[in-house]
């Protein structure tokens, strides 16, 4: 199944929380209709030369360029125009911010313009599923029977349905993950699914799963029985191989709860893990944690994580910020604590998502956003998110993604 609808009237302004009117050029100005020469300047340039000058608006200015006239709309939604505009600006990723409702209702920011739009994703229908993106794609997949999966642009609303991932049907973790190419725009998608041996809690049936867009099929990479560890809902898919957090199922000891393992996709062949071939790769994290979330900063592998207590590691304490560099980790930062006061009562887990340099970090329990720079180190408040004043009493979650309009699922 595959859809399209239109963004642009969604696009909401944060300063007045009011739905921006698109109105076509004749009604933008009925002062200015007598201007002859504002209007002999649209005319007068050819198509190559327009298309150059609207290439360097905002995202959300190029919908509203696109209810001008016929003229500007046939541009911006041209093949040429959309694979160009790609190369004219650098993207910098928004973070949609929604409800933990059963339908979820939210807004994207912006962080050049410092502005909130109204989105209406397609696809998802709960708050708890499963939500990853790359270059411009977001994938979602359902929290329950993790058979149902979708990849949608949020911009442009294009969306296809992928075909039930194999393994078993019901897995007691499932981590997601997806890979865009950025020249061929094929991509990649990963489930690791763990599931607890009947009546063995120290061991896990792990298997990876792997979807290819250009061959629109799936394929089992490996399965392998991990004992003492098992997978969990946190993976990612950096420089062509596939990180996953596993988890201790006891007997590691307060300082070694976590730690990542990873796969080679450049392995085509399926093969059945041997005992311990995955643990050969395992890399502990940097002390002891509440919780951890990883993503794909410029092919870096960064891990944002809750700190624990020395004496109590399930409490949180702070958040750091650290990237892998070969087996071994790198702090990067860790937030200030006026930053980490800013969001109030933290729990022990947090969402938090990024890409390209920025990184989001988000309470679930108030819509407080802090924005890092990674190249800048510096912590940044997003403006307020209007979804806390049409939803006061809910809780909040969200995910980051690439504005992108030429990319297509």
């Amino acid at each position: 199944m595959e859809g399209e609808t239109s963004w642009a009237s969604h696009c909401v302004d944060d300063s007045t929380n009011d739905a921006v009117q698109l109105d076509s050029f004749s009604e933008l100005d009925d002062e200015a209709e007598n201007d002859v020469c504002a209007v002999t300047l649209d005319l007068i340039l050819p198509d190559d030369l327009l298309e150059r000058i609207l290439a360097y608006l905002p995202v959300a200015s190029i919908f509203r360029a696109g209810c001008v006239c016929k003229r500007w709309n046939e541009i911006v939604k041209s093949k040429r125009f959309l694979w160009n505009s790609a190369r004219v600006f650098s993207v910098r990723p928004w973070y949609f911010m929604f409800t933990s409702s059963d339908e979820p209702v939210g807004y994207a920011y912006d962080p050049v313009l410092r502005k909130w739009y109204g989105i209406d994703l397609p696809c998802i229908e709960k708050s708890n599923w499963f939500v990853v993106s790359s270059c411009g794609l977001v994938c979602f997949m359902d929290n329950d029977s993790r058979s149902e999966l979708y990849v949608c642009n949020p911009i442009t609303r294009s969306w296809k349905g992928l075909d039930e991932p194999p393994g078993p049907k019901f897995s007691d973790y499932s981590a997601l993950a997806v890979s865009v190419d950025r020249a061929s725009h094929s991509y990649a998608v990963s489930i690791v699914k763990s599931k607890q041996v009947p009546e063995n809690f120290f061991q896990w049936d792990l298997s990876i799963h792997l979807y290819d867009s250009e061959a629109t099929t799936w394929a089992t990479a490996l399965t392998e029985v991990l004992t003492g560890w098992r997978g969990g809902d946190e993976s990612v898919i950096c420089g062509g191989v596939l990180y996953f957090l596993i988890y201790s199922t006891g007997g590691g000891g307060p300082d070694n709860r976590h730690g990542i393992v990873t796969y080679d996709l450049g392995s085509r062949l399926p093969r059945r893990g041997g005992s311990g071939s995955l643990m050969r790769s395992f890399v502990p994290v940097p002390c002891p944690l509440t919780c951890g979330r990883l993503m794909n900063l410029k092919e870096r592998l960064i891990m944002v994580g809750g700190i624990g207590k020395p004496d109590r590691p399930g409490i949180i304490k702070g958040i750091g910020i650290w990237a892998l560099n070969g087996r071994a980790w790198e702090e990067v930062a860790r937030m200030p604590h006026k930053y980490f006061q800013g969001f109030g009562e933290l729990d022990d887990v947090f969402a938090s998502s990024g890409t390209d340099e920025l990184i989001y970090i988000q309470s679930y329990g108030a819509p407080a956003l802090l924005v890092f720079h990674l190249g800048h180190k510096q912590w940044k408040w997003s403006q307020k998110c209007p979804v806390a004043k049409r939803f006061p009493l809910q809780l909040f979650t969200g995910f980051c993604f690439e504005p992108r309009l030429e990319i297509t699922p």
